[in-house]
């Protein structure tokens, strides 16, 4: 049976580029009182947005950072809270060069929300360094043009046999675990 066949560019909303940054940042917080020694920080109240910006995606955000630390030679404790804002610029790995700016829509996801890893007292001794870890993961979305191929009376014209041509006939594709993602390559 020959079904012909025509190709036909639409254009419709895509994945048009994504990126992801770990990163690792410090922050000095100073406390109202000299720190004896570190007993607990940690990091709450994260919001952020996601914004276009040049050759990547920015995220924009702040974070509270409190530090339960003990002063007076051990004898009391306090907690010491600073918010932080940042901006994290991450880069596009790749961009669909044919996308239309004009429709551009970003968003951010955190796929590692800022974490404490680690709290020292400064060499000065007033204040507290803590360094925080995050991630994000970014995507732009626009609409493109896409080929696709169009098959006169839709695809039941094909009635079972191969619709995209990568079927030579020799059964070679049976061995093919359809469970296999690429992800797990």
């Amino acid at each position: 049976m020959q079904i012909n066949s025509f190709r036909l560019e639409i254009i419709t909303k895509a994945v048009c580029g994504k990126g992801r940054k770990f990163s690792t940042v410090s922050h000095t917080v100073t406390p109202p009182h000299r720190p004896t020694s570190i007993l607990g920080a940690w990091v709450i109240n994260h919001q952020y947005e996601a914004v276009r910006s040049g050759d990547g995606i920015e995220v924009v955000g702040s974070y509270d950072i409190n530090i339960w630390y003990s002063y007076n030679k051990n004898s009391q404790t306090d907690v010491a809270k600073e918010t932080v804002s940042y901006v994290e610029n991450i880069p596009l790995s790749y961009v669909d060069p044919k996308h239309r700016a004009s429709t551009e829509e970003v968003s951010a996801e955190s796929t590692q929300e800022p974490n404490c890893i680690e709290a020292n007292i400064s060499s000065s001794g007033s204040s507290v360094v803590v360094r925080v870890e995050r991630e994000f993961s970014v995507e732009m979305i626009a609409e493109t043009k896409v080929c696709v191929a169009v098959v006169p009376g839709g695809c039941d014209d094909f009635d079972g046999k191969d619709k995209y041509g990568y079927d030579d006939g020799d059964g070679s594709f049976e061995d093919l675990d359809p469970d296999l993602l690429d992800d797990e390559l």
